[in-house]
């Protein structure tokens, strides 16, 4: 897609440079259907199986955008966000980033038996807090993900939405120059979301770039003014939301 005027003076952060993502999987052994098949003799297909889920994308992401990335269920579009933070690397093309990407969830880091107050200051040494930063930001934490009756709780007794929401809090509590959030404003409430979309503007305009990866056309549209559409590893469309949304709804209905 050619340069747009809008991106002429802007910084280029991430620049992905026909990017191809290949997995090996275990082949399950299911009868192969081909000439020996049909003469009586079955095979079995084992093995390792190839799956390209990347073929060659390429795009640039500026500072201050909020990029809606948007596609079926395996299209390729988490691939992308783990590629584009590198815990997926490429079987050929290239990531390159002004900065270190930042997942949003540190999942990974909180623990169920741990209280939600505890899973806070882990949390935020795992971003790069001191201690003194994590006890500084714990109350607009917990507000924010409305937790404050169950902060001392041990995180195996919330909810999904629960810890989605702390996870989400801890996550934005810090200023991120290259924030990926995948699906996570599907959880909580209409004034959750809302606090949420509201959260990445914020971030996206103290010069931060948010890919936000959502099946909910809504917040796309209310949080993105750039869309990228990806369909069975290939991009699609990259382009204004109102403009990407609309064909790829137009695309659904046609199916």
């Amino acid at each position: 897609m050619a340069e747009t005027d809008q991106h002429v003076h802007r910084q280029p952060v991430v620049i992905v440079d026909d990017l191809h993502v290949k997995y090996r999987v275990f082949a399950g052994g299911r009868a192969a259907e081909g000439a020996a098949g049909r003469s009586g003799l079955l095979t079995r297909a084992r093995g390792i199986r190839t799956v390209h889920a990347l073929k060659g994308v390429s795009f640039t992401a500026y500072e201050n955008e909020s990029i809606g990335v948007i596609g079926h269920n395996g299209s390729g579009k988490s691939t992308l966000m783990r590629a584009i933070t590198g815990l997926t690397p490429p079987e050929s093309g290239a990531v390159y980033a002004a900065s270190r990407p930042n997942l949003l969830g540190v999942g990974a880091a909180l623990l169920p038996d741990l209280s939600g107050e505890n899973n806070i200051i882990l949390g935020g040494l795992a971003l790069g807090f001191s201690k003194r930063e994590v006890l500084e930001l714990r109350d607009e934490i917990v507000e924010f993900a409305e937790l404050e009756e169950f902060i001392d709780l041990p995180m195996r007794t919330y909810s999904s939405g629960m810890q989605a929401r702390l996870k989400f809090s801890i996550a934005t509590a810090k200023q991120h120059e290259i924030l990926i959030v995948d699906e996570a404003l599907s959880v909580g409430d209409k004034g959750f979301r809302a606090r949420s979309e509201g959260r990445i503007r914020e971030i996206r305009a103290n010069a931060g770039t948010v890919f936000l990866v959502s099946h909910s056309m809504g917040s796309i549209a209310d949080t993105c003014e750039r869309t990228i559409w990806i369909h069975r590893g290939e991009l699609r469309m990259d382009g204004p939301t109102e403009e990407v949304l609309a064909e790829y709804q137009d695309s659904r209905g046609r199916r």
